[in-house]
């Protein structure tokens, strides 16, 4: 399989084709998986601990479990759609 792929791009270079690893599709991916990422860290802030007050928004679920998730899938997603390619 290997040798097929090596004969079809020395085949592409002598048209003046250029093949390229990575597709539209894996751009597009790659994309969506950055936007899970920036969506997970955006979940994650909020106001700290100021003072002797304590904020009991620090423990909130979105902050401490569902924004970790999003931002993990999102880094593994990515490697996904790196390497990721069309039949």
């Amino acid at each position: 399989m290997a040798k097929e792929e090596k004969k079809a791009q020395v085949e592409n270079k002598e048209k003046g084709k250029v093949s390229y690893p990575l597709t539209k599709i894996n751009f597009i991916l790659m994309g969506v998986c950055l936007l899970l990422i920036i969506i997970g860290f955006w979940l994650m802030t909020g106001d700290a601990n100021v003072g002797e007050t304590f904020n009991k928004n620090l423990f909130e679920s979105s902050r401490v479990t569902t924004g970790p998730i999003i931002a993990f899938l999102g880094f593994v997603l990515m490697a996904f759609a790196i390497i990721y390619r069309k039949k």
